[in-house]
């Protein structure tokens, strides 16, 4: 592991450590942060694969051209 590494290791840590007190600090059940976690998860997965689809399309219509 090189230095430039360690960095964003740690503040990645540091952000799931915020998130996490957050959350906790709500007190809510855990089917509710499960259903959170799920809603949050479906979002950025279809923002991915829209970015990923028109990245494709892109792709496809240049090589054509």
């Amino acid at each position: 592991m090189t230095t430039e590494l360690l960095l964003p290791i740690v503040l990645a840590i540091g952000w799931l450590v915020l998130a996490g007190s957050a959350l906790a600090s709500m007190r809510l059940g855990w089917s509710r942060l499960v259903k959170l976690a799920l809603v949050w998860l479906a979002i950025f997965v279809g923002l991915f694969l829209l970015v990923e689809w028109f990245a494709l399309a892109r792709g496809t219509a240049s090589a054509l051209l």
